[in-house]
């Protein structure tokens, strides 16, 4: 059988009460909270291309952990 890989912080019993929170949201409370995360200030929304969704959770990911690339134009992050 295939071992499961997790990304970093998560392990089995997280994503299985992620799972459970989500199976058992109602219609009216998965609206509400995705509603509210329209709502969040500091993040946005966006309809890309699929195929562009891999490279966006990469930098994503270099943001978080503070390894910026060089901005062009400006200089070093």
């Amino acid at each position: 059988m295939k071992q499961n890989k997790f990304p970093a912080g998560w392990n089995e019993r997280k994503v299985r009460k992620v799972l459970k929170h989500y199976e058992s949201q109602t219609e009216s409370e998965a609206i509400a909270e995705d509603e509210a995360a329209f709502e969040l200030k500091d993040q946005t929304v966006m309809v890309v291309p699929k195929k562009l969704v891999p490279e966006i959770t990469k930098l994503i990911a270099k943001r978080r952990s503070g390894s910026r690339a060089p901005r062009a134009g400006r200089g070093p992050a």
